[in-house]
């Protein structure tokens, strides 16, 4: 599947990562909000959010459907859309695990942060298939200057 790069705003990448760090040892969590259109995808703007996994929260996250419907809301308002969610791998690869296919949608753009001994290290993003059978990777460009919202 061969597909525009996904477009990241330096700010948002540097709040990903920092966030990956503040819950480190456990993974992080959070909505992607930006803009797909026109061949372009786009995160504009973020939505942090609390990992609800209690019981193994150091390796799986969990976004409940209140937290998807706080996305879709926060998108709106901001005029835009929920195009993806990101999470930390912590002392991990950035590389989608089974269970993050298991309980991941097509078509949304999914950014791994690896955050190994703390510290940030690779970021990645993921499309899955449509049969959900496997990802895609999806170049990350980052956008120094953020276009006009």
């Amino acid at each position: 599947m061969s597909q525009a790069p996904l477009k990241v705003r330096d700010e948002m990448a540097r709040r990903i990562r920092a966030h990956g760090v503040e819950t480190y040892p456990h993974e992080c969590c959070g909505a992607l909000l930006g803009r797909d259109g026109d061949g372009t995808r786009e995160v504009i703007d973020l939505l942090p959010l609390a990992n609800r996994r209690d019981d193994s929260p150091r390796n799986r996250f969990e976004v409940t459907p209140d937290d998807v419907r706080l996305a879709e809301k926060t998108a709106r308002e901001k005029r835009l859309e929920l195009i993806g969610w990101y999470h930390s791998h912590p002392d991990a690869p950035a590389r989608p695990s089974e269970f993050d296919r298991d309980h991941a949608w097509p078509w949304y753009s999914y950014i791994i942060v690896s955050v190994q001994k703390g510290e940030p290290k690779d970021m990645t993003s993921w499309r899955l298939h449509d049969d959900r059978a496997a990802y895609d990777p999806e170049q990350i460009e980052t956008v120094a200057h953020p276009a006009s919202i």
